[in-house]
């Protein structure tokens, strides 16, 4: 899959897997299994998707410093933002902090243009200037319950914007200088290495369902954001990061409320509706853009 589309097909690969992801990483925690020990499950579930990615290869990877660290800090940088979210929830709601992660895009690009020299055409700068909108209502919900405690979770919800903004810088820089399956393995290692802070983060005096649909359904679900975390490493390997940030950012959720919406026959928000338009027409806008480009 080296075509000159192949961003294209793993970013459709990234938005399926996050995106039925998106749509069922809330019944582990439903049924009593914490979203910190679905961290733990997620981290360990990115070793068979490191296996396959380097059985590629020959099971062949890179072990020079440059790869390592690119690695690493992908991985660590990734790993730290859904550990700080973990905090941030704590202190406010979802629907103050995920409309501001959703800007996340925004990082990369600017340091994709500034650094990398990436350049698309209006339709392009359309396309994600779409994506940031679209993204930022799709986060939408309604301001139920309690508000935010203090201005920390201010602070920790920009840490996250930023932690996964300078990830997908780092993965488009890294696949410049290394190949894909050397970066995953090292992304693997990263993520393992914070496995003890979300177990600190851990109340295990709450019960934890460790059965079939606490446990072992985490394992099922946490192994579809695994190979999506894989396909968005060969998504920056071949596409721009302007234009693999924002889609990979705005479409998975389309395809969550999409699975939603058929299993609970729920017809979402005006602006969630709104939100799916945009993200959908931005995609194309920016695949045409650098089709065009490409020929």
């Amino acid at each position: 899959m080296e075509s000159k589309n192949a961003w294209v097909y793993y970013s459709l690969l990234v938005v399926l897997f996050c995106g039925v992801w998106g749509a069922f990483i809330d019944l582990p925690e439903k049924n009593g299994f914490p979203a910190t020990l679905g961290y733990v499950v997620w981290a360990f579930t990115m070793i068979p998707a490191a296996m396959i990615a380097l059985s590629k290869k020959k099971w062949k990877f890179q072990k020079d410093k440059s790869t390592i660290i690119y690695g690493i800090i992908c991985g660590l940088l990734g790993a730290a933002g859904q550990l700080i979210l973990f905090i941030a929830l704590r202190y406010a709601p979802a629907y103050l902090i995920f409309p501001l992660i959703s800007l996340t895009p925004l990082v990369p690009v600017v340091l994709a243009v500034l650094f990398l020299k990436e350049k698309c055409s209006w339709l392009g700068w359309t396309g994600i200037a779409l994506s940031l909108v679209a993204g930022y209502f799709l986060s939408y919900s309604d301001a139920n319950g309690d508000g935010a405690s203090g201005s920390l979770w201010l602070i920790l919800s920009i840490l996250v914007m930023l932690t996964w903004g300078i990830q997908s810088y780092v993965l488009k820089v890294a696949n410049q200088e290394s190949d894909a399956e050397s970066i995953f393995f090292y992304m693997t290692v990263g993520a393992l290495a914070l496995v003890p802070f979300a177990l600190l983060l851990t109340d295990f005096s709450a019960p934890i369902n460790w059965g079939m649909d606490g446990a072992f359904l985490a394992a099922c679900v946490q192994i579809l954001n695994a190979f999506g975390a894989l396909f968005i490493v060969y998504s920056f390997r071949y596409g721009k990061a302007i234009f693999v940030a924002p889609i990979s950012t705005a479409m998975p959720p389309v395809v969550t409320i999409i699975i939603s919406l058929i299993l609970h026959q729920t017809i979402p928000h005006f602006i969630i509706l709104i939100g799916m338009i945009l993200a959908i027409v931005s995609a194309i806008m920016m695949v045409i853009d650098e089709s065009k480009n490409s020929n």
